[in-house]
């Protein structure tokens, strides 16, 4: 793999070839730290002992998607040459009682997950490297998913608006500091 280029699962063949910008390796750290964010989040839900029979399959489902995604985006920064940020590296931080029952543990999970659906959705219109934008929009589509879930969990309907709301990179990374100490 030649260094800098896009990560070969990613994309065509014919993409491989193009460096990555600086603004797309942007966006793969920031979705990297979501994902971190996600990961962890899941972890602390599952441990609380707070979810019923089916909130816990949800949540042990999404865990397995987010670590997918957290796969995925990182391939973008080990493809360029670097080195994507692990869970070690970050401190995360909640509200105070968040993870108390399962009605706080799904107002957390429906402020976090519609800020990775949005950083997402930012990212397709943000990147420009297009082989970048089909694998983006198929994990955006699934923390959309997981949105869903927590809606229902919080007794709001688990269908949304039409058109969600996408976050800029500064936006997407304002609303993830909150949880980064």
């Amino acid at each position: 793999m030649l260094a800098g280029s896009l990560a070969g699962s990613l994309v065509d063949s014919a993409a491989a070839a193009d460096t990555i910008p600086d603004s797309d390796l942007a966006y793969a750290r920031l979705l990297v730290g979501a994902e971190l964010l996600a990961l962890d989040f899941y972890a602390r839900a599952i441990a609380s002992k707070r979810l019923s029979e089916g909130a816990l399959g949800s949540m042990e489902r999404a865990r397995l998607n987010e670590r997918e995604h957290y796969n995925k985006v990182s391939e973008i920064l080990s493809g360029a040459g670097l080195t994507p940020a692990v869970a070690s590296d970050i401190d995360f931080s909640y509200p105070k009682g968040a993870f108390a029952s399962m009605s706080s543990i799904a107002k957390l999970g429906v402020t976090l997950e519609g800020a990775f659906m949005g950083a997402y959705l930012g990212a397709v219109d943000g990147l420009q490297t297009n082989a970048l934008k089909q694998p983006v929009a198929q994990i955006a589509a699934n923390e959309a998913e997981h949105l869903s879930v927590f809606m229902r969990l919080s007794g709001r309907s688990p269908i949304g608006i039409s058109l969600p709301r996408p976050l800029t990179i500064d936006q997407a990374s304002n609303a993830l500091d909150v949880f980064t100490s």
